[in-house]
């Protein structure tokens, strides 16, 4: 299915091997564009899902994070996010029951989901982070193909298992460096307002292809799946994308590069 649903593949039809009908050397890339916020639980389980179906599939992948923020009025002041979760669940007992569910099934995933000391975060500027790690400036900072997957398991770790706050410029420039970006840009880029309008118009890009929940996964730019899905099915439809896409021959540039909508500074649908 296209981006307006969920695409699941027939699974009565055969399966080509990846590159199976053409001799040449091929650029096997299926570009896959996640669409996530670093303070989703379920975003952090699908990753690892995707990791895993990954590891297992024969083709060559291109991935880029895409912003979308679940609540975009979280304060920019962290307090602990069971208590800040109280009022949305009917009481912080019914959201400790809540994540409760989240944490045993992350660690069936090898994450490890610390709600007690997790806090709550306003999202934008990691997300902001994110989107420059794939700009192609930033490999001259440090970045590479790997840097933007990396940054994001880096702020899924802190948010979720560490108990940092993923909204502070301090925290956000040590996982940068933690993943191979030089401070001194990131802190640059952190205290002005470079790339808030690209971040806000790639949300609003996300809410104008009809994403209302998180992750949605994006293959070849045309097929949306949205959830956790498990690594198996997800690894199916990585095959089923490829075999659909032919995987003709690309030309992949060697550095990151963003290709984003062009800014909507009088957008009023995200912060």
């Amino acid at each position: 299915m296209y981006l307006s649903g969920r695409y699941q593949p027939n699974c009565e039809e055969k399966l080509l091997p990846v590159c199976e009908s053409s001799s040449q050397t091929l650029d096997c890339d299926v570009e896959i564009e996640i669409y996530s916020d670093v303070v989703c639980p379920w975003c952090y389980l699908g990753k690892a899902r995707l990791d895993a179906a990954l590891a297992s599939f024969d083709g060559d992948v291109v991935l880029r994070w895409r912003p979308y923020q679940l609540d975009p009025s979280a304060p920019h002041d962290c307090r602990p996010l069971i208590r800040w979760l109280g009022p949305r669940f009917g009481g912080e007992d019914r959201a400790r029951q809540a994540m409760a569910h989240i944490t045993t099934t992350g660690a069936a995933e090898g994450l490890t989901f610390d709600f007690d000391r997790a806090l709550s975060a306003n999202s934008f500027d990691a997300h902001r982070l994110l989107s420059y790690a794939d700009q192609p400036e930033a490999v001259f900072f440090g970045a590479t193909a790997d840097t933007q997957p990396e940054l994001a398991e880096a702020l899924h770790r802190a948010h979720f298992a560490d108990g940092l706050d993923i909204s502070s410029h301090d925290v956000l420039v040590s996982l940068a460096v933690e993943v191979g970006l030089e401070a001194d840009r990131v802190w640059r880029l952190l205290t002005s307002t470079e790339g808030t309008a690209d971040v806000r118009a790639q949300i609003a890009q996300a809410h104008d292809l009809g994403i209302t929940s998180v992750p949605t996964f994006v293959f070849a730019g045309k097929y949306a799946v949205t959830g956790a899905q498990d690594a198996a099915s997800l690894r199916s439809i990585l095959v089923e994308i490829a075999r659909r896409e032919g995987l003709a021959p690309t030309l992949r540039s060697i550095v990151p590069s963003q290709r984003s909508a062009p800014a909507a500074e009088d957008d009023s649908r995200v912060a």
